[in-house]
């Protein structure tokens, strides 16, 4: 159970089938953009179902070796549109992580190192994909996805 004084961090996520794909990057890296063009993948059935986990924040914590992820309280159901400013949506109010999408990444490379591919987080590993700046991050993940 995560608690309400868990950690919390930068970083939206999507529940994409049974795992969540946690997304993190510097401020307007288009986290929220990724997050939305997930949930649209979902509902176009080029993905699983998928659902709203958290926008901008995440609370994270630990669980029999998974990364349990829920929202902060104030943001629970709402994600960022830009153009169009805060808009309600359905959401999960918790999901296990599954990935990690790191926007932005000073280390994305064309041929990713293995321990690239790897990120841990409250001390659960998860497989890892980093997105050089400049990049549409949505045909890697939804790739990623596909063939996991």
């Amino acid at each position: 159970m995560i608690v309400s004084d868990s950690p919390t961090i930068h970083a939206s996520a999507v529940l994409a089938g049974a795992r969540a794909v946690l997304i993190r990057g510097p401020s307007a890296s288009g986290k929220s953009r990724l997050a939305l063009a997930l949930i649209e993948a979902g509902l176009a059935g080029s993905l699983p179902f998928t659902r709203l986990v958290t926008d901008d924040r995440a609370h994270v914590a630990p669980a029999s070796g998974r990364l349990l992820i829920r929202p902060p309280d104030p943001l629970r159901g709402l994600i960022e549109i830009r153009g169009l400013g805060v808009r309600k949506m359905p959401f999960e109010p918790v999901a296990v992580a599954g990935w990690v999408v790191d926007l932005a990444a000073p280390d994305a490379d064309r041929l990713p190192q293995p321990e690239a591919e790897k990120a841990v987080i409250a001390g659960v590993e998860l497989t890892r994909l980093a997105v050089a700046s400049g990049i549409d991050p949505l045909p890697l993940v939804l790739a990623a996805l596909r063939n996991s």
